[in-house]
């Protein structure tokens, strides 16, 4: 039974250092993953640029006002951690846009990633500005 224990004692610490540092490793990993708070995160961006979405032959001048909106998304603390500003696009249709019609407001439409889910708009709709025909 001595020899047993004795018989490569050193390689057999090692081993069971190494499967206690395993251990602790995955604990931890998994602790950090069941740590209780919301499932989702919310972030939101202040003063994102509103860009104008037209048809290829359109010559008409648009633009929108305010130029910027705050933009409120939410999704898992992993993508919500390294998502960027400048992923989160905020735009206006004016493709079906009639300058004759009294409808001088359009929608918002926010392009967000994979992952990531669109909570509110601030303001959600923009006023379409089209400047005077020159003569």
């Amino acid at each position: 039974m001595r020899e047993w224990i004795i018989k490569d004692f050193w390689w057999k610490l090692f081993s069971v250092l190494l499967a206690v540092a395993v251990w602790v490793t995955i604990h931890k990993y998994r602790q950090d993953d069941l740590r209780p708070g919301p499932a989702s995160v919310e972030i939101t961006y202040n003063d994102v640029p509103v860009a104008i979405v037209s048809a290829a032959g359109d010559v008409h001048d648009f633009r929108v006002a305010p130029a910027t909106v705050s933009v409120t998304v939410s999704g898992s603390r992993n993508v919500m951690g390294i998502l960027q500003a400048n992923q989160i696009h905020a735009f206006v249709d004016v493709t079906a846009f009639d300058p004759a019609s009294k409808i001088l407001r359009q929608r918002v439409e926010v392009s967000t990633p994979a992952g990531v889910s669109l909570t509110s708009v601030d303001p959600m709709q923009v006023g379409i500005i089209l400047p005077p025909k020159k003569q």
